[in-house]
């Protein structure tokens, strides 16, 4: 017999308001990165890959940074540097 040397992937949780939980909870999904929570509980989640790690982050992290900082980080993403004159 041949045993996987990848290891499960394990539940980690995310401590957020239970109002910002559902919105959180549903773009996961979306994103379909497995996730659950209960009433008065933390949302859990799992991440098999990097990309669905790194998803993860910037849902939460549109939740916690104020809309400027978000609008001033979008635009810097769609700055070309070759038009710079």
């Amino acid at each position: 017999m041949s045993q996987s040397s990848s290891q499960p992937p394990t539940s980690q949780v995310i401590e957020i308001t239970a109002c910002d939980r559902w919105q959180v909870y549903r773009r996961l999904q979306e994103l379909d990165i497995i996730c659950s929570y209960r009433t008065n509980e933390p949302l859990s989640y799992q991440v098999n890959e990097v990309t669905a790690a790194i998803q993860v982050w910037s849902v939460v992290r549109q939740l916690n940074l104020p809309r400027r900082e978000i609008v001033a980080w979008l635009e810097k993403c769609w700055q070309c540097p070759c038009s710079e004159e």
